[in-house]
């Protein structure tokens, strides 16, 4: 995998996202978890290039987020296969890694896998829990049976592409 600046993301921001999913990893090499997620966001914040992430506190992930300095996000093309395991399958119960298939690669003290095509490393600086009160459009809440996510904002310290 080749470094790049957050800057050389020649991806789609929105798209890759929403449409093409990604895996948030957190933990290191005696421990990670990851999961499926469609929502976040990047872009520039407190002087910092920055990727925003949320994750319910009863995905397994939120333990290892929650413990971990770094996360990891994660994004392989049109492999849905990795996004249909990863999401739907909790770590507490099967060996996703094994399941879908892939490689941990370890990378200063953080976990993405080989098979990615772009990897964005994220070291987190402010978490905070959304909240019922806190929602001006009332529309979003048909998201949520109570059980609102944490949200995560993490500088982006690397970024690997596939060469």
């Amino acid at each position: 995998m080749k470094e790049i600046m957050a800057k050389e993301i020649k991806d789609n921001i929105i798209k890759l996202i929403a449409d093409e999913w990604m895996l948030v990893t957190a933990g290191d090499e005696t421990g990670y978890n990851m999961m499926t997620a469609s929502w976040g966001g990047m872009g520039e914040m407190w002087g910092k290039d920055v990727a925003v992430t949320v994750i319910r506190p009863q995905r397994y992930t939120y333990e290892f987020i929650e413990k971990s300095d770094l996360f990891t996000l994660s994004f392989y093309g049109d492999k849905k296969d990795i996004h249909t395991i990863c999401g739907k399958k909790s770590g507490r119960d099967v060996n996703k890694t094994a399941e879908a298939g892939l490689t941990p690669v370890y990378v200063d003290g953080t976990v993405t896998f080989d098979e990615a095509r772009l990897t964005i490393i994220c070291k987190k600086l402010y978490a905070s829990d959304l909240k019922e009160d806190g929602f001006i459009d009332k529309s979003c809440l048909k998201w949520y049976d109570n059980d609102f996510h944490r949200m995560y904002v993490g500088e982006i310290v690397k970024v690997f592409v596939k060469e």
